[in-house]
């Protein structure tokens, strides 16, 4: 008997497979080797293949799909709930076929090369840039210790190295030592940054859905190239609030009997875009308020209620809106016009 639909738990190695057909009813339960994999599909008739996104998900489901199989990725929190009693492959690779059956079950977009390709770059320069704070935090630190005190921030890195770079500082020759290998590290660090900058510019500037995003106001070619490689297809939403909904910049519902309570920012979702869409939002707010805002305008008068950062966070949730009606309708962004 064919199966209609196949849940396959990823692994490194051994994989499990679990058919069934359209009533739901087992129809195999394999154990197969990663050499054998395609292999085993190539060989079966085209069916619903279902998968937990994870970071090879998107691999295997555009290798598979090639083999005319319709391939479905589901978050696995979403598969969790399916799973009996005891944990195990076989017992994963059921409850992902039977998740996929859900008809109000909510799938993830498989990823193209190039889009992971972005991914892997914004990432590594997600990563260094954290190493890079890492070694300035160190660097005043250790500094602080000898009674050499520098403020905070990117622009008094300079002072940092002076310190350690000037003889006449009065730091052990031990302490100097390891501190002149952080600020190789830091400058090492710098430069490996820059690169990856030059890249995502450059990704930037050939990508007609980035450019178009980078219209908005706080959106620059990092946060538009994050957003065309992390963010799923605007399709997949409904309006502008699922999207923000997705990225966690809506509150949390806790209402109960006909009666609505709202609570924080739930922070669900990716949190990589939420915190660019903040730092983005921070920055018009910043500037909003050193220079003013037109009058009427919709931050003029949310500023002149609200405190900053909750001003920053609507704003956000605002940009994201804006993001997915780019991205789903096109065009680029036209600040609104205000009322006289």
């Amino acid at each position: 008997m064919n199966a209609s639909m196949m849940g396959l738990d990823l692994a490194k190695n051994v994989f499990q497979v679990h058919g069934s057909d359209t009533a739901g009813a087992v129809v195999f339960r394999k154990q197969l080797r990663r050499d054998k994999l395609l292999a085993f599909f190539a060989g079966q008739p085209a069916c619903i293949v279902a998968m937990e996104a994870c970071s090879s998900a998107h691999y295997w489901a555009r290798e598979i799909g090639k083999l005319g199989h319709s391939v479905r990725l589901i978050a696995p929190a979403y598969v969790k709930p399916f799973v009996k009693r005891q944990k195990n492959d076989a017992a994963d690779a059921e409850a992902i076929c039977e998740a996929a059956q859900r008809p109000t079950m909510r799938f993830v977009t498989v990823k193209s090369e190039e889009q992971q390709a972005s991914a892997a770059v914004f990432r590594a320069r997600d990563l260094l840039v954290r190493q890079r704070t890492q070694t300035i935090n160190a660097l005043r630190g250790h500094l602080a210790e000898y009674g050499l005190i520098v403020a905070q921030g990117p622009t008094h890195v300079t002072r940092l190295v002076l310190h350690v770079e000037d003889p006449r500082s009065k730091l052990p020759e031990a302490t100097r030592m390891a501190l002149a290998i952080l600020v190789d590290t830091l400058k090492s660090l710098d430069q490996r940054i820059q690169k990856l900058d030059v890249e995502i510019a450059r990704r930037a500037r050939e990508d007609e859905d980035a450019r178009r995003l980078a219209t908005i106001p706080g959106i620059g070619p990092i946060t538009a190239t994050a957003l065309i490689a992390l963010a799923p297809e605007a399709a997949g939403f409904k309006r502008g609030r699922d999207f923000a909904a997705w990225l966690g910049l809506t509150p949390l519902q806790r209402s109960t009997g006909g009666k609505q309570k709202l609570g924080e920012t739930s922070k669900m979702g990716e949190r990589t875009l939420r915190r660019l869409l903040i730092i983005g939002a921070s920055a018009v707010v910043l500037q909003a308020r050193r220079r003013g805002t037109p009058e009427g305008s919709w931050l003029g008068r949310i500023l002149a209620r609200k405190p900053p950062m909750l001003v920053t966070v609507a704003l956000a949730n605002k940009m994201a809106r804006i993001v997915w009606a780019l991205m789903a309708k096109g065009g680029v962004y036209k600040a609104p016009a205000v009322a006289a």
